[in-house]
């Protein structure tokens, strides 16, 4: 099913943006020009993935008895676009970080668990 590699592909992803707001040097000049470019086309194929996951689970949860709310999967898309976009510019603290990538996680597992059981 397409859905259980995207939400792996997705998985995957925000781990290794934490990795990269972990890692990472900053604060970065949010005014940098070169950097702006490097971030969108960075991004961009990974708010594709994103929207991806998000059609494709709204589908799955829409008419199933599965654990997962559809207001789950629409905040989750929301919370990985903010852990997409704050893994390059920094502007959040780490706890904040933390919590937006493990509800995404906690959402994608149990996504995953539903198709297990389907």
């Amino acid at each position: 099913m397409a859905l259980r590699q995207t939400t792996f592909k997705i998985k995957q992803m925000i781990d290794d943006l934490h990795e990269q707001f972990l890692t990472m040097e900053g604060p970065v000049n949010k005014k940098d020009f070169n950097f702006f470019h490097k971030v969108k086309e960075e991004t961009s194929p990974m708010f594709n993935l994103n929207n991806q996951w998000l059609d494709e689970a709204e589908e799955f949860v829409k008419n199933r008895g599965v654990s997962v709310h559809p207001n789950q999967v629409k905040s989750t898309h929301e919370n990985m676009e903010m852990l997409i976009l704050h893994s390059y510019y920094l502007d959040v603290e780490k706890k904040r970080f933390k919590e937006l990538h493990q509800s995404s996680h906690y959402v994608l597992d149990m996504i995953l668990n539903d198709l297990n059981n389907v």
